[in-house]
């Protein structure tokens, strides 16, 4: 990260806004994308280069948005041919498919909404709540209001801390790294809770068969 600070350090406004905004944008393509840090950074370099944070805080917002919007309503267009695809029903096996969808029904925009604020988690929640057909009301509104929470403060941290990057770095680190901590605890609960659930459809599945046969 300290070589991406030289590289912004170095560009003009507009060329480091984009890759601020290019950054965001790809996290919902590919989620390793540092775009927590990079919209912190962006704050903090807003500070030392007498360019509105807020401004930047915003526009990193919109492409984070964006992306998330395209993902959204591409699965959503091509939602039969991702879900009959062999790497789909490697990911998410067909006994856990209606859990999945049982989760979307009885959480709905809250369980989208919290998704949001963990990393990890919240790159896959809007393709899977396109493939089970959410709505754009109660899949995109929740989702847009917790990345705005969540940009609001990234920006608010890295104007705050100001020129302090090594305090902004270990700041934002921490934060999501106990974020993703739990993400990750959420993600692997869930997946025992699936497999349970798979384990049970199976089991019932084979009773019925044998109950035919008899």
């Amino acid at each position: 990260m300290d070589a991406f600070l030289d590289f912004v350090l170095r560009q003009d406004p507009a060329t480091v806004i984009l890759v601020l905004m290019l950054l965001s944008a790809l996290e919902n393509v590919f989620p390793p994308v540092p775009a927590d840090v990079a919209a912190a950074v962006g704050a903090f370099w807003a500070v030392r280069a007498g360019v509105s944070p807020v401004l930047v805080g915003a526009l990193c917002f919109l492409g984070n948005q964006a992306s998330a919007v395209g993902v959204y309503l591409w699965v959503r267009e091509k939602g039969e041919a991702v879900r009959q695809s062999r790497e789909f029903h490697l990911l998410l096996p067909p006994e856990i498919q209606p859990a999945v969808r049982r989760y979307f029904d009885r959480f709905g925009g809250l369980g989208i909404f919290l998704s949001r604020f963990l990393p990890g988690l919240r790159a896959g929640v809007l393709p899977f709540a396109a493939l089970n057909h959410v709505s754009p009301l109660r899949a995109l509104v929740p989702a847009a209001l917790a990345s705005l929470i969540w940009y609001a403060a990234l920006t608010a941290a890295g104007s705050a801390l100001g020129l302090a990057y090594d305090d902004v770095k270990t700041t934002v680190a921490r934060v999501t790294g106990a974020l993703g901590t739990v993400g990750m605890l959420i993600a692997a609960a869930a997946i025992i809770l699936l497999w349970r659930a798979a384990g049970r459809a199976r089991a019932k599945r084979l009773a019925d068969q044998a109950k035919g046969a008899a």
